[in-house]
């Protein structure tokens, strides 16, 4: 009020001109002069303070403008969506020379025999989607000269309840044995996978459904899903073949669903044990034919122990089957496989392995043992070259022609 005041009587001052004793104003007067200066100065401090407050209102907006187009390129998750979305895939070539007893079932084949690409995205840090399509064999189509498949074998989106608690939903690949879910060509010895985890477990065996895993700090993880059954054939040259009851989620029958359970323990560095079990309602999808319900269990270890490596698999079916299916197909209600594979890697980039397999299929053909050794080379750990040697021998003599010696050769990749 003194700065006012004085301010006032300067204006005052400066307004009347030179100061006189009879031009003085009087005390009313001043007063007056001196209200309306205060009432001017008030209304100079409210309308600065008008505009500061309308200049901050404006960066605020301005702020929330720039946050809004960042979350709108972010697909709203807060990143940039390329930096969520994800390309990946594998790839492997083959070469077979197979000497057969039987000269007629000889043949040498080079084949591309899997190229697939993997697609990824995440919504948020807890929700995402996987994919994994695939086409086999190089070419497909109508007729004998093009014997592919364009096949989806995962589509699914997977959403994090908590930390270590995940559900899913969609076609996924089921949490049984060591290839199904870990296939790419450079994380196995040999150039074509074991037998038993292709015919008994029918790698690579996927299905749409739904799926809740979790994981504990000990290193027990354990996996449940229940998903589409198989529609197993119960007559013809496949009767009763576990590998052509596969559905692979087209248009896929679902009178009788399958649940599948798995436990796995990784609580010891470089071993990893598991069990899987999978129970089919009604493995042919036809209730009262010559097939029912179906029980598969599977054991496996995978260790490795500075350059040494052990990997070995078990696994049986049971099924219902009738007297009359049996009478067709005689020990199919019990199919079983098994095989042990030492390897050793001299160098980081350098591995030979020794596998053994004992496989008892539904089909006569898929009734044998074999022995295989190979060598495997990573020029880079995403790159594999492959060379193997297989001898096979059939249980019955029958098949006799179908026993074989073969050479093989591959190249796979990853990224």
């Amino acid at each position: 009020m003194k700065f006012t005041t004085v301010l006032a009587i300067a204006m005052a001052t400066a307004m009347t001109g030179p100061a006189t004793a009879d031009k003085l104003p009087s005390p009313e007067e001043m007063w007056k002069i001196i209200q309306q200066q205060q009432q001017e100065i008030e209304a100079l401090k409210k309308g600065q303070q008008a505009a500061v407050k309308q200049a901050a209102d404006a960066d605020e907006k301005a702020e929330a403008a720039v946050v809004a187009v960042e979350e709108s390129a972010a697909g709203g998750s807060g990143g940039n969506w390329a930096d969520r979305t994800t390309i990946g895939g594998y790839g492997e070539l083959h070469y077979n020379n197979v000497d057969a007893r039987d000269p007629a079932n000889d043949y040498k084949e080079i084949d591309f025999h899997r190229f697939v690409l993997f697609f990824g995205h995440e919504f948020t840090d807890d929700l995402r989607f996987h994919s994994e399509l695939e086409l086999e064999h190089a070419l497909a189509g109508d007729g004998a000269d093009k014997p592919g498949e364009v096949e989806l074998e995962q589509a699914y989106i997977e959403y994090d309840i908590r930390d270590n608690l995940q559900t899913r939903g969609g076609v996924f690949i089921l949490p049984i044995g060591i290839l199904n879910e870990t296939h790419e060509p450079n994380t196995f010895y040999g150039v074509e996978r074991n037998d038993v985890e292709n015919i008994i477990i029918p790698s690579t065996w996927w299905a749409a459904g739904a799926g809740l895993s979790g994981q504990h700090a000990s290193g027990i993880s354990w996996d449940l899903a229940v998903h589409e059954g198989l529609e197993m054939p119960t007559s013809g040259s496949s009767a009763f073949r576990v590998r052509s009851g596969r559905q692979k989620s087209a248009e896929a029958n679902a009178e009788d669903l399958a649940w599948t359970g798995r436990v796995r323990y990784t609580g010891i560095p470089g071993l990893s044990l598991g069990a899987s079990i999978n129970y089919q309602t009604d493995a042919s999808q036809v209730s009262g034919d010559d097939l029912e319900s179906g029980l598969l269990l599977e054991g496996h270890m995978d260790y490795q122990k500075g350059p040494f490596g052990l990997r070995a698999l078990y696994a049986e079916w049971d099924l219902d089957i009738t007297p009359a299916g049996l009478a067709l197909v005689p020990g199919a209600d019990r199919q079983q496989g098994w095989y042990i594979e030492p390897s050793y890697k001299p160098l980081a980039n350098v591995g030979v392995y020794a596998r053994y397999e004992d496989v008892e299929g539904a089909r006569t053909r898929d009734r044998f043992d074999q022995w295989e050794i190979g060598v495997n080379y990573w020029p880079h750990e995403d790159v594999v070259l492959k060379a193997d040697y297989r001898s096979r021998d059939h249980d019955l003599t029958a098949d006799a022609g179908r026993d074989f010696d073969a050479f093989d050769l591959g190249i796979g990749y990853q990224f």
